[in-house]
């Protein structure tokens, strides 16, 4: 879960570095590609306006690597034009190539000393030096106004923190003075007071920042810790346990819950000033991964990795961006990087595995999920992970099984587990086993009373089989009120219509599914079909042949071929065996 409130979010864009320069640097669209396993062989052109144009195309595929490759060679042949350097600065940082943008920085400064992010990025190598006042400097150079400026003061009051002066620290941080974002104030406020040894003042800042926005992990986690630390482990684990409720089983929540169950006293967030300076600066990037700024928060996150490399939360969002961004192998690559000790390399894993699904490496993904399993047979995330991939790959018996080792270490089974019931209660019906698949359906309900996906799925199954009609129009209608835009149920809604006969309502909503979903090729052969029983014959070959055009299923391919050629015959059609199966999100 990201650091900054929604608050905070906000007011970065009148208090954060000024990142217009940032984005002048890479006008094309932002960049998200690292290189940080095995570089990329990248075709190095013969001109510079090549390599300028194969830069741009990277821009455009938001492929770092290669961007910052060919912005490097196109400044080869220019290395004085001042928009090559920025840009080239600008796409080494954020594909974590620190020795260029270190050296690029410089010649930034050189020609521009004003520069926010050359600024920023010297302050932070001066950091990572331990060059506390060099850091200061640098910040303090960026111009008129920076003094308001939240990144750059908050930085600075850990530069005194590395001197070991908390009160120039304090009345740094308490120059800011905006309320929305107060927490973020209070929250470093007492990281540094606890770094330097003033218990109360770290108690009383923490508890502030907790406080105003207890749904956020990161200030749960720095007071639970802060309070088991001074002997209160009862308190932390209340927090702790308030935050469960919220997001369940957080393996950062849950490392800290056994630390805490085995008498454990709790690390600090930070050990050193340079952490503290990394914690601001992952702060600011998961908020911008979440708004959308894949260049600054990646940026962002670079820097706080130069600062505090087993960071594995910096090392998660920038994993979280590129499989956002559709980045499948560098999300893999940065998913690698998580520090093997850490409670998150699990799940990083586990993620690593989907992505390479992803990639369209199941089989990959499937063998090293089930590795993953063996080594850790107990961890229901990488078991529920296995079977999806398992029924997404059609080996519906197997995964069925996966998903009961799943249900089977879950003490007692919990809201959050619908999921595991539903998929099992899919893979049960998939394979012909539908008295298990109506209790697992109902399980689910039972966990999740008006879950969509199930009221779907199983008031679907029981019109396609005649049975409890009343109950399933009214779980099929349930579920359309709670996903009005979700073409998928909104199909099931009307295919269920046509199956009962009533062909003008199941029109209506075939209609409104194809508008939602109009590349599907089994809604569009729903409508095809309503449309040739209300009579509106040459509609209905057209949806066929558009379903046909769509690459359905190969077992649907000659029923809509043969509809095609002949039509529906007149008497009450028998379902189908791919119809029998509602469309819907997940299954």
């Amino acid at each position: 879960m990201p650091f900054m409130t929604r608050a905070t979010i906000a007011a970065r864009a009148k208090l954060g570095v000024s990142l217009g320069a940032l984005f002048f640097a890479l006008a094309s669209p932002a960049l998200a590609r690292d290189n940080v396993g095995s570089p990329a062989p990248y075709e190095i052109g013969d001109t510079q306006s090549g390599n300028y144009l194969a830069a741009l195309i990277a821009g455009d595929d938001r492929d770092t690597g290669a961007a910052a490759t060919y912005f490097r060679e196109a400044l080869r042949a220019d290395p004085h034009n001042p928009d090559l350097i920025e840009r080239a600065f600008a796409a080494a940082l954020a594909n974590g190539n620190m020795s260029d943008a270190f050296e690029l920085a410089d010649r930034l400064l050189i020609r521009d000393p004003t520069n926010s992010l050359a600024r920023l990025t010297a302050a932070c190598r001066a950091f990572a030096d331990g060059q506390y006042a060099v850091a200061r400097a640098q910040l303090a150079g960026g111009g008129a106004g920076k003094a308001h400026d939240l990144t750059t003061t908050l930085l600075t009051a850990w530069t005194y923190a590395g001197g070991g002066d908390l009160r120039r620290a304090l009345d740094a941080l308490d120059r800011v003075t905006d309320p929305s974002v107060a927490v973020f104030r209070d929250y470093h406020a007492g990281l540094v007071a606890e770094l330097l040894g003033n218990a109360p003042e770290a108690a009383k800042r923490l508890k502030a920042a907790y406080d105003g926005e207890k749904n956020t992990l990161r200030l749960a986690d720095a007071y639970a810790r802060d309070l088991d630390r001074h002997g209160d482990a009862k308190t932390a684990k209340q927090i702790y346990e308030d935050f469960e409720r919220i997001l369940p089983h957080h393996p950062l929540v849950d490392a800290a819950l056994s630390d805490l169950a085995a008498g454990k006293t709790l690390d600090p967030i930070v050990r050193d000033a340079k952490d503290g300076a990394a914690e601001v600066l992952y702060g600011l990037g998961a908020a911008g991964s979440r708004q959308g700024d894949e260049l600054a928060a990646l940026i962002y996150l670079r820097l706080a990795l130069l600062l505090k490399p087993d960071h594995a939360l910096a090392t998660v969002t920038i994993a979280d961006l590129y499989l956002q961004l559709k980045q499948n192998q560098a999300a893999i690559d940065a998913y690698e990087k998580v520090p093997n000790n850490s409670p998150m390399r699990v799940g990083a894993d586990i993620q690593a595995g989907l992505a390479l699904d992803g990639m369209g490496r199941t089989n990959d993904a499937i063998k090293q999920l089930q590795e993953l399993v063996t080594a850790h047979p107990d961890d229901v995330e990488a078991l529920s992970a296995l079977g999806s991939l398992q029924r997404s790959a059609k080996q519906f018996d197997v995964a069925a099984e996966t998903y009961s080792k799943a249900i089977a270490r879950l003490n007692p089974p919990e809201r959050a587990n619908w999921t595991l019931f539903y998929f099992r209660g899919i893979c049960y019906e998939r394979s012909k086993q539908w008295p298990k698949a109506e209790a697992d359906f109902k399980k689910a309900l039972e966990l999740y009373p008006d879950q969509p996906l199930v009221l779907n799925y199983l008031g679907y199954s029981w019109v396609d089989q005649g049975i409890n009609l009343d109950e399933a129009f009214k779980m099929l209608q349930r579920a359309v009120d709670l996903r009005p835009s979700d073409g998928y149920i909104v199909d099931s809604l009307g295919w269920a219509y046509y199956k009962l006969g009533h062909y003008d309502q199941a029109v209506t909503l075939l209609e409104k599914a194809v508008e939602l979903k109009p590349a599907d090729p089994v809604v569009n052969d729903h409508l095809g079909d309503a449309y040739w029983k209300v009579g509106r014959k040459l509609d209905a070959h057209f949806q066929w042949n558009h379903s046909r055009d769509m690459g359905p299923e190969p077992d649907d391919l000659p029923r809509i071929l043969k509809k095609i050629q002949s039509g529906l015959p007149d008497q009450p059609e028998q379902p189908a065996s791919a119809e029998a199966e509602p469309k819907k999100d997940g299954g």
